[in-house]
C-alpha cells in the first residue's frame, strides 16, 4: 500500500479485471449475460438462501497480473445480513481479500461490514476511508421528512483489527494495481452536489451539499483503459470519469460501474447533460446502479445501447 500523489506515474496496468456486484438495489436471476457479462444462476428457487437486494452498494474488484489474482472489497452495502449472505452465495473467498475501501460515510455503503466480521472473524486488512466519512449526516426533504445517515464506527473497525488509512488524496492498493481516487476534482458546471444534505457540527446541523468524502476506485487494464467503480458519485459522475482520466493520464474508459445519483426531482434536470457528456466518451461498458434512478437508467440505455448493461446483484463484468 502506498500514497500516490500522481496516479498516472504509479498505477500499474493489469492483464485482466473483474467487477462483481455484491450488493445493489436490484436482483434478477433470469437476466441474460454475454461473453464478458456473467449473471448469477439460482439453480433451485425453493432454496431459502437466495441473493438479496437492498438500498446499498458493494462490489468486489479483482485484478489479474502475470497469472496472479487479487481482490479488494469496495463498499459493504447497508445491512450485515445482506452482505454476508451474498458473499457466501457468490462464493467469494473473503479470506483472500487484500483491502477494503469505503466510498463515503453513508450507512448504505458501510453498514454491511458488521456482517463480514461476524461471519469471517477479525480481518487484518487496510481499510481506506476519507477523513470526513466519520461525520454524522442526514437528508432533509422539503416536506420536513428526514433520513439519518449514521457514519461508520472508528472504534468498531479498529476492534476488528483493520488498519485504518485516512486519506484525502490518492492511495494505491494491491501491489499498486488498484487506485483509490481520493477527493474528486469538481469541474462541471451542472454537477453541484446534494442541496438537502446536512452534517452535524459543534454548532448543530449545517448544509453539506458537496459530500467531499466521495471517492472511487480505478483499475487500468492493458490495451483497454480504465475500469472505474463508484459508490454514489456524489461528486457528479461526469466529474468522477474526468477525474479518473486526469489522475491516471489514460483517456480510454473500458467501463464505469456503480451509483450515479441521478434519482429524484432534484437531480432529474441534470440527467440529460450527464448522458450528453458521456456520449462524447467511448465507454466500453456502463452499468448505472444503486442510486442512479430509473429515468436516468432508461436514458443511458437508449443513448448508449452498445455499452449499456443492466446491473444486478451477482453480475460479474470482465475486462
Amino acid at each position: 500500500m502506498s500514497q500516490a500523489s500522481d496516479g498516472r506515474q504509479l498505477l500499474k496496468t493489469v492483464d485482466r479485471a473483474e467487477v462483481t456486484i455484491v450488493m445493489d438495489n436490484f436482483v434478477d436471476v433470469l437476466m441474460a449475460g454475454s461473453e464478458d457479462v456473467h449473471r448469477y444462476l439460482a439453480h433451485d428457487l425453493s432454496d431459502r438462501e437466495q441473493l438479496v437486494a437492498e438500498h446499498g452498494f458493494s462490489a468486489l474488484v479483482t485484478v489479474e497480473s502475470d497469472g496472479r489474482r487479487s481482490s479488494a472489497l469496495y463498499d459493504a452495502g447497508l445491512t450485515p445480513d445482506g452482505l454476508g449472505r451474498n458473499l457466501d452465495l457468490l462464493g467469494i473467498p473473503v479470506t483472500d481479500l487484500r483491502a477494503i475501501v469505503i466510498s463515503h460515510g453513508h450507512a448504505d455503503h458501510h453498514g454491511g461490514l458488521e456482517g463480514l466480521f461476524a461471519r469471517y472473524g477479525r480481518r487484518r486488512l487496510p481499510l481506506v476511508i476519507h477523513p470526513e466519512a466519520w461525520r454524522e449526516r442526514k437528508v432533509v426533504f422539503p416536506t420536513g421528512a428526514e433520513i439519518r445517515l449514521p457514519p461508520p464506527s472508528r472504534t468498531d473497525l479498529e476492534a476488528e483489527g483493520l488498519e485504518l488509512v485516512e486519506e484525502r488524496g490518492q492511495t494505491l492498493l494491491v501491489d499498486d494495481t488498484i487506485l483509490v481516487s481520493g477527493q474528486v476534482e469538481r469541474v462541471t458546471e451542472f454537477e453541484k452536489g446534494f442541496p438537502i444534505h446536512y452534517v452535524r457540527s459543534a454548532e448543530g446541523w449545517e448544509p453539506d451539499p458537496m459530500i467531499w468524502d466521495d471517492q472511487n476506485v480505478i483499475v487500468n487494464v492493458k490495451d483497454k483503459g480504465l475500469v472505474i467503480v463508484s459508490g454514489c458519485s456524489h461528486a457528479g459522475v461526469v466529474n468522477v470519469l474526468r477525474n479518473a482520466q486526469r489522475i491516471t493520464g489514460e483517456t480510454r474508459v473500458a467501463g464505469l460501474i456503480g451509483g450515479f445519483h441521478l434519482t429524484g426531482g432534484i437531480f432529474e434536470p441534470i440527467i440529460e447533460p450527464t448522458v450528453e457528456a458521456f456520449a462524447t466518451v467511448d465507454v466500453g461498458r456502463i452499468l448505472p446502479a444503486h442510486c442512479t434512478g430509473w429515468k436516468a437508467v432508461h436514458l443511458f440505455a437508449r443513448a448508449m445501447p452498445a455499452s449499456f448493461v443492466q446491473p444486478a446483484v451477482g453480475t460479474v463484468v470482465s475486462f
